[in-house]
């Protein structure tokens, strides 16, 4: 039984996961509603702000959104994610004492791997929807295709260092569903506030498998 499944349909939602560094609460609805507009529907709000967590409360009522926590790496982020509104969790690798956080607050975790190791490891788990990270360092796309070939059940969402010049790498092997991006959210444009712009960049990155 795959415990992955609800992740899988959430990364399945657009071509790209928004990875968002929120440090003010006054950004985090109008951020959403420009990527959600944009065709982004799942964003990841890292929990590396003071104002993460205020944030995904924000963002948990923008009509059409799927909000997530990123860089969960203890139980206590887990159960402050899950209060705050989170609906689906990220981790940069994966942990048992994580992963039993997560599965005791029912909260769907993308957990994740840069190693086969790591993945079979998972997979032993029942977790089949895994985060590649950090991509482009653990050897880009062709890695990914290479870890891939042996074990063609497990999908991925590559994160870290994914750029609209080679996200169509990524995104063309078959064990991809998706990947994680910053590049749709640039930190200029949300401190001024250019939402339109942001819908913009959003809109390119849902038409990159098309």
């Amino acid at each position: 039984m795959s415990k992955t499944q609800r992740t899988r349909e959430i990364c399945a939602l657009a071509p790209i996961v928004p990875v968002l560094v929120v440090d003010d609460t006054a950004q985090a609805r109008p951020l959403a509603e420009a990527l959600v507009a944009g065709g982004l529907p799942a964003l990841e709000v890292t929990l590396r702000t003071p104002a993460a967590l205020d944030a995904i409360r924000a963002m948990a009522d923008v009509p059409g959104g799927v909000v997530g926590a990123g860089t969960l790496v203890t139980p206590e982020d887990v159960r402050a994610a899950k209060e705050a509104g989170a609906q689906f969790g990220v981790s940069p690798g994966a942990t048992d004492i994580l992963i039993a956080a997560c599965e005791a607050e029912g909260l769907p975790l993308l957990p994740g791997a840069a190693t086969a190791s790591e993945a079979m490891r998972l997979l032993e788990k029942g977790y089949d929807m895994l985060k590649f990270f950090p991509a482009e360092a653990s050897g880009g796309a062709p890695a990914l295709k290479a870890i891939g070939a042996p074990l063609p059940q497990i999908k991925f969402c590559p994160t870290g260092g994914v750029s609209p010049e080679n996200a169509r790498d990524y995104l063309s092997l078959s064990n991809v569903v998706c990947a994680g991006g910053s590049w749709v959210a640039p930190k200029q444009m949300v401190i001024d506030g250019d939402w339109a712009g942001i819908e913009n960049l959003a809109r390119a990155a849902s038409k990159l498998m098309d």
